[in-house]
């Protein structure tokens, strides 16, 4: 064999070596190159300081910490929200237990605020069966789903990306994730929209003329930005090469901002603007101005336009709405749609979904179902049902704002809440008698301006709005439906704060 024969040989057998090696980097399994690169994540934690307009209303924090065959990731969030003249805390904590691959083995979920608390966890169980448990404070049920592909928290979502995958400016992502307090599934859309590099507090000083802590140190950190929507609301957020956020904003003005721990917390908890009252109040800034004055009377029918954003995939048409042109017309319900062709419990099988129970709504609690028999009486007639369950929630839930997630047993139990709480126990309680009910949001007129509410809809001859938390039965025709659904679906109308605009027309 010649020398130059040889040399050949051995530059095809390198290519060919370099092939296979690029190849199995390239197409070997996620879990592969997930377990692979978590072995080089480092324990730690970031800071976040949380902003609306220049006012810091909250603080967060998230803590990676690596064990032999698993992660531990904790996230907190307090904020101080001013709500209706006054100031609400809240504080959120979740922890999640990983595999070294990033799925998720189990996690717990605790909302503390001034107007209540709500617990959830969760475990998988083999490889296929998630148990789920909400209210776990008051000894909720557990309730067990069949997996069809590995759990993935919100939370998570940057750091699965940055570990699953070489970042590129350009590249798409489509996923699923669950977010736990709703105990929801939602769709993320995501894109790497850029690159750069951001200079970071790292370790911060106090300030004796300002009283504040101010930053001493800092760090160069290199950052992708992702952009996108999370369950149909806009998304953006830096995060660095160890996919740990380090700026995200919202449509609404939030910003959520890395910085050292003294500059997020110690200045939070001495001059927070919830505590210092210099903040917007939630609820103003969200109302929606009218554009016209709006009759103080029970209205039977009401047309607008909706004007400032895009409302495609929401649930404008149907039952009594309709849109005609650019114009949306509310028509309150007559007598006619208030007949059932039914008897308790009789609805049509297309209607099973609106009777089984859900997260949040276990219509199969007997809590919920002594409850509602005790209301309801003896009755087979769905309006007389659908009426008495009115009355008793308008009447026994008290008005006022809550934190945390919805349940109904929590509700039933405390009897207090704002329009999502009189709703899932609404939800609830008909569904456990045989009643269709579902949750509806939208806008509702109050002192010449529309506010986002939420209220049920309840299955008696079509589709009928009625309002446990103003007594309404049927709601009127102020309640502007924008979405039908569970909370998740709630969360969209978060992309049209501040930027939605009403038109209030003549009724013809």
């Amino acid at each position: 064999m010649s020398r130059r024969t040889l040399g050949l040989g051995l530059i095809v057998l390198w290519l060919v070596a370099v092939g296979w090696l690029v190849r199995r980097e390239l197409w070997r399994p996620n879990a592969d190159r997930l377990a692979e690169a978590a072995l080089s994540l480092q324990p730690g934690a970031a800071y976040y300081a949380i902003s609306v307009g220049g006012e810091q209303l909250g603080y967060a924090s998230l803590t990676v910490d690596t064990l032999i065959d698993t992660l531990r990731v904790s996230d907190v969030v307090i904020l101080d929200v001013p709500v209706s003249g006054g100031v609400q805390r809240t504080e959120a904590r979740t922890d999640a237990s990983l595999s070294r691959t990033l799925e998720l083995r189990s996690f717990t979920a605790a909302v503390r605020g001034d107007g209540g608390r709500f617990d959830a966890r969760g475990r998988v169980e083999g490889d296929s069966v998630f148990a789920l448990q909400i209210g776990a404070e008051i000894g909720g049920e557990t309730r067990r789903s069949r997996l069809t592909s590995p759990l993935l928290l919100r939370q998570l979502l940057p750091l699965t990306l940055t570990f699953a995958h070489r970042l590129a400016t350009g590249e798409a992502f489509a996923l699923r994730v669950f977010d736990p307090v709703l105990a929801e599934y939602r769709d993320v859309a995501l894109t790497v929209a850029a690159e750069s590099t951001f200079i970071v507090a790292d370790s911060a000083v106090f300030d004796s003329s300002t009283r504040r802590f101010a930053p001493i140190d800092t760090d160069t950190l290199h950052a992708w930005q992702l952009r996108g929507t999370d369950g149909g609301i806009p998304l953006e957020t830096w995060v660095d090469d160890d996919g740990l956020p380090v700026l995200t904003t919202s449509p609404n003005g939030l910003r959520i901002e890395r910085t050292a721990f003294e500059v997020a917390y110690e200045n939070f908890r001495r001059f927070g603007g919830g505590a210092s009252g210099s903040a917007p109040d939630l609820v103003r800034t969200t109302a929606v101005a009218a554009g016209a004055p709006l009759p103080t009377t029970a209205r039977p029918r009401l047309r607008v336009r909706l004007r400032g954003q895009p409302l495609t995939g929401f649930d404008l048409e149907g039952g009594r709405q309709r849109l005609e042109g650019d114009t949306l017309v509310v028509a309150r319900e007559g007598e006619a749609q208030l007949q059932a062709e039914y008897r308790l419990p009789g609805a049509q099988p297309e209607l099973l979904p609106f009777l089984r129970p859900a997260p949040l709504i276990p219509s199969d609690d007997p809590r919920i179902l002594a409850q509602a028999r005790q209301i309801i009486g003896r009755t087979g007639r769905p309006r007389r049902a659908a009426e008495r369950l009115v009355a008793w929630v308008y009447q026994n839930v008290r008005k006022e704002a809550v934190s945390g997630g919805p349940s109904a047993v929590t509700v039933l139990e405390s009897r207090r809440g704002d329009c999502n709480e009189h709703t899932v126990l609404f939800v609830a309680l008909a569904r456990s008698i045989g009643l269709p009910a579902r949750t509806a949001a939208g806008l509702v007129s109050l002192d010449g301006a529309f506010y986002y509410h939420a209220w049920p809809e309840v299955y008696l001859n079509g589709w009928v709005a009625v309002d446990p938390t103003f007594g309404q039965f049927p709601a009127d025709a102020a309640h502007v439906r924008l979405t039908i659904g569970g909370l998740a679906r709630q969360l969209e109308l978060l992309r049209l704060v501040g930027r939605l605009r009403v038109e209030i027309l003549p009724t013809n």
